[in-house]
């Protein structure tokens, strides 16, 4: 039996339908015919033991996969390679199969904290792809990583000059900024005030921050005065 027929059965091991019915509400488009329905705790655990087995690189490579939850291991998995070249290189073979914000979202490599400035050029190539959630995930990875100590303003200058008609990237790039306000107020501030976005990614970065807690009461009134009002 390959290490793929292997995993599948130990995922309907682990099949919780209650759970996949939940789940199914959440994702646009998914289907409960290609959904298991595994606890994302239960993933997790399940991929920090996986990563360490040496034929894990056939289940990587057996794209695309049947199932959401396959889909989702696959993100964590990934998300647990120390090695920071393969991590990217499973990376880049496994975005264009990410269909959902979830898999898109919960996709995280730990081994990025430790190399930002090799980063940066693939989240600029990530960035300028024609791929919903290609572009979504570099969107995330440059909010989760250079909106602190590496912050530079060239960064949302980079998210402000996208424009897009998909939801899931202006929802992230509403997120982004949202993030952003939070962290780098003053400098972020008048890509609001000169409404460099897009009029529904404005108002949904301002409904975001005003709702984070990060965000100080005075500086959640003068943002809800710049919202886009709806012309009569």
């Amino acid at each position: 039996m390959s290490i793929t027929q292997e995993i599948r059965e130990e995922l309907f091991r682990q099949q919780d339908t209650a759970y996949r019915d939940f789940q199914i509400k959440l994702i646009p488009g998914a289907d409960a015919d290609h959904m298991i329905g595994v606890r994302t705790p239960a993933l997790r655990k399940y991929a920090k033991n996986l990563v360490k087995d040496g034929a894990i690189g056939e289940f990587l490579a057996d794209l695309p996969h049947r199932y959401f939850d396959e889909d989702q291991l696959q993100a964590f998995i990934i998300s647990e390679i120390r090695d920071y070249d393969r991590c990217l290189a499973e990376l880049n073979r496994f975005l264009p199969y990410v269909d959902n914000w979830a898999t898109c979202d919960q996709m995280s490599p730990v081994v990025f904290k430790k190399h930002r400035q090799e980063l940066l050029p693939r989240i600029r190539e990530w960035i300028a792809s024609r791929e919903t959630y290609t572009i979504r995930f570099g969107i995330g990875m440059l909010m989760q990583h250079y909106l602190d100590e590496n912050f530079d303003p060239a960064y949302p200058e980079t998210v402000a000059s996208l424009r897009s008609d998909e939801y899931y990237v202006n929802m992230m790039i509403a997120w982004y900024f949202a993030t952003a306000l939070a962290k780098q107020y003053e400098t972020v501030l008048p890509y609001i005030e000169n409404r460099r976005l897009d009029p529904w990614t404005h108002n949904k970065a301002i409904q975001k921050a005003v709702e984070s807690y990060r965000i100080t009461p005075e500086q959640k009134e003068y943002l809800k005065s710049l919202k886009e009002r709806k012309k009569p």
